[in-house]
């Protein structure tokens, strides 16, 4: 019942703010438009690319070694993390703030280097890995931490205890973070970066649609691959050939850093200590009002139309249902959709449809309900229905979905914060959510007002997660990592 009242209160608030969103289609002729990208897709022109190996490669260095440097410096945190007001504090504002934001923020003292985009992915996902690694942790059995000598140390611990009782879990949760991580390099080619999606992105802007097909092909190419090209014996080759890639590395100037971290990210008035001018520079900030309204009542309706996506698809990918060859294309939906990032699904839906918060809406609902869908259905598998001559109707109402409904609810708090991160990051394709305005902060090289609108957007992502935590059913528990 307690369930039921909060998808039910959900979806009401949703309904009754609907009307103060910009959901107007603003092109003229969209399923012509939709036609041609359809056509680009299934007739790619693999001959129009030009050095499409150099892309991947840079995609595949900047993922693998951004990765890297996030384990190295999540691990330790990790440790402390459970006993440190100020770690759990850091980390959840690094985490809040999106990759592409963190690339704009480098980008002003590294240029268009791998040294931002190394940073880009390191930052926030150390903050990630201390979370995560740190709940691994806490689920192991406490007889061993037990039986060490009195006085034992946490390094002590972790290393005799912790760690060979959660390896298998933590380098679980590694590879799907590198996966991740592949997905977020393709997007840093959306901010200048020579990654595979800035080479996509010109192409769709520029109308170049079967150019576009191919490079998405080698996209979805490269995921589906990736336990093959991605195994843990070949690791070391791809760090060595990754590190030539990345190269040549930036000149970086100290005097300018400590500059630009010292002096430009923060308001002059603030540094002087006078308070009515800080007041007067808060009050000269364009539309923060509306853009944090858009950012929440996007967040808000992405979270509603992922649940609404999630219920209606994965009965598609369960083997309770349908036949092989329906629940095939069920599955391989799935993994397409769960498989784009949703700043390239927004991207497309943007060309379609023009400027609004609908292609933002529909990127965020079809991606994350996508995932939860997937694992959703993975969990009704494992069920054995008590009630074998139900018709598929009663079946998915008396059985399946009173038993996967708690966990489905569960994964999709724990997507809330994701929603409210990709939501904010939408507005640098023109939705006037935070990000726009983060944008044109950037562009215009006021930063003190971009970086004041980064905090403000990791304030409303902390919050955002809070709550969610309270919300969370504590009857389903998450045994997935692809929900953190």
């Amino acid at each position: 019942m307690r369930l039921a009242r909060h998808s039910l209160g959900l979806v009401a608030l949703a309904v009754l703010l609907v009307p103060f969103a910009d959901l107007a289609v603003h092109t003229r002729d969209p399923w012509g438009e939709l036609g041609r990208m359809a056509a680009g897709l299934a007739w790619p022109a693999w001959g129009a690319l030009e050095s499409p190996f150099s892309a991947l490669g840079l995609t595949v260095a900047v993922a693998l070694w951004g990765t890297l440097a996030g384990v190295v410096l999540g691990l330790p945190l990790a440790l402390l993390f459970a006993r440190s007001r100020l770690v759990r504090a850091g980390c959840a504002f690094v985490r809040a703030i999106h990759e592409l934001f963190w690339a704009l923020l480098f980008m002003q003292v590294f240029g268009l280097s791998a040294l931002t985009a190394l940073a880009a992915l390191a930052i926030p996902y150390a903050g990630i890995f201390a979370k995560v690694y740190a709940e691994i942790l806490e689920q192991t059995p406490r007889a061993p931490r037990d039986a060490l000598p009195p006085g034992s140390g946490r390094l002590a611990r972790f290393v005799y205890t912790e760690l060979p009782l959660a390896w298998s879990q933590l380098a679980a949760y590694t590879r799907y973070r590198f996966e991740c991580g592949l997905r977020a390099s393709v997007l840093l080619g959306f901010v200048g970066l020579p990654t595979l999606g800035f080479h996509l992105e010109t192409a769709f802007r520029e109308g170049r649609y079967p150019e576009a097909g191919a490079l998405l092909w080698l996209f979805y190419l490269l995921i589906a691959s990736l336990p093959w090209w991605g195994h843990k014996r070949l690791i070391p080759l791809l760090l060595v050939g990754g590190a030539w890639l990345l190269g040549p590395w930036p000149n970086v100037d100290g005097g300018l850093l400590w500059r630009f971290v010292s002096q430009d990210i923060w308001p002059a008035a603030l540094l002087a200590g006078d308070w009515a001018a800080l007041m007067e520079w808060l009050a000269r900030i364009p539309s923060l009002g509306p853009a944090i309204g858009n950012t929440l009542l996007l967040g808000l309706l992405g979270t509603v139309g992922a649940l609404a996506v999630a219920l209606a698809l994965w009965p598609l990918a369960s083997r309770h249902f349908g036949n092989r060859a329906t629940r095939l294309t069920g599955h391989g939906v799935l993994i397409f959709l769960r498989s784009t990032p949703e700043l390239m699904l927004a991207f497309v839906f943007l060309l379609l449809l023009g400027p609004s918060l609908l292609p933002a809406w529909l990127a965020l609902a079809l991606h994350n309900g996508a995932l939860i869908a997937f694992l959703a259905a993975r969990h009704a598998d494992a069920i054995t229905p008590g009630m074998p001559g139900l018709p598929a109707s009663g079946r998915l109402a008396y059985e399946l979905l009173p038993r996967v409904y708690p966990g489905l609810l569960a994964l999709l708090y724990y997507r809330a914060e994701v929603i409210l991160r990709e939501t904010a990051i939408l507005g640098m394709l023109g939705v006037a959510t935070l990000g726009f305005y983060i944008e044109e902060g950037f562009d215009y090289l006021m930063f003190d007002v971009a970086f004041f609108l980064l905090l403000v957007t990791a304030t409303l992502n902390i919050a955002v997660d809070a709550l969610s935590r309270r919300l969370r059913p504590r009857e389903a528990p998450l045994d997935d990592p692809c929900a953190r």
